[in-house]
């Protein structure tokens, strides 16, 4: 059933969590690092960059592409990789700012909110407590849901089918540039909030708004 409401243009939002509620993107550049490393594949900061947004499995297999390695299976990197971001977010990890300001204004406004990440359920589910924020998503989506990794805009547009409205009345949180781009291709309103060193730069010029951080985000822009 999809519902109707009438106060806002675009009265769902859907979070990225990467980089956008949580300041993780350190982490997986420090777990991916490590853990290549390990099959002899060093990676640069500019390397882990190209990748972001990307589901783990997928950035594995860019890497075994372009790299192979021996001894040890993608599937073994994967948990490597996704259980030392599990540790590092479970003992370290920060809401980024104005992240609880920002879901305070929109549950005070009936504005309904969902969570669309790439990353692993445990991974979510790992934030979501360090956070204290698990009771306050309506829909959590993780990329191992759904058959396509961003920028392709199946993760968004089943949350839009679970949340039961229509893509073009919500508006996606991200912060890069695949996600930006299945927010679009999902038809969907995009606000960015990209890393420092992106910002300004020309490519994230697609999403509909550019915010340095979500202590910048007004409800007006949801009107």
């Amino acid at each position: 059933m999809i519902t109707e409401t009438k106060a806002f243009r675009l009265h769902t939002v859907i979070f990225d969590m990467d980089g956008v509620i949580i300041d993780s993107e350190p982490f997986w550049r420090q777990a991916m690092m490590e853990i290549f490393a390990k099959v002899g594949l060093q990676l640069s900061d500019e390397m882990c960059a190209s990748t972001a947004g990307l589901r783990i499995d997928e950035v594995v297999d860019h890497w075994h592409k372009i790299s192979p390695w021996k001894h040890k299976a993608k599937k073994e990197i994967v948990e490597e990789i996704i259980e030392a971001v599990r540790l590092k977010i479970s003992n370290e990890g920060k809401a980024l700012p104005g992240l609880f300001e920002t879901i305070a204004l929109l549950k005070k406004n009936n504005i309904r909110i969902a969570l669309a990440s790439s990353s692993a359920k445990r991974l979510i589910v790992a934030v979501l407590n360090r956070l204290g924020l698990g009771e306050d998503f309506e829909v959590m989506l993780s990329g191992e849901e759904v058959e396509s990794g961003k920028p392709h805009p199946v993760i968004f547009l089943e949350a839009a089918r679970r949340m039961g409205v229509l893509p073009q009345d919500c508006c996606v949180i991200e912060d890069s540039l695949n996600g930006i781009i299945a927010a679009k291709a999902a038809r969907m309103y995009c606000i960015a909030i990209p890393e420092a060193h992106n910002y300004g730069v020309d490519k994230f010029i697609i999403a509909d708004k550019i915010l340095l951080s979500l202590e910048d985000f007004k409800i007006e822009y949801l009107k």
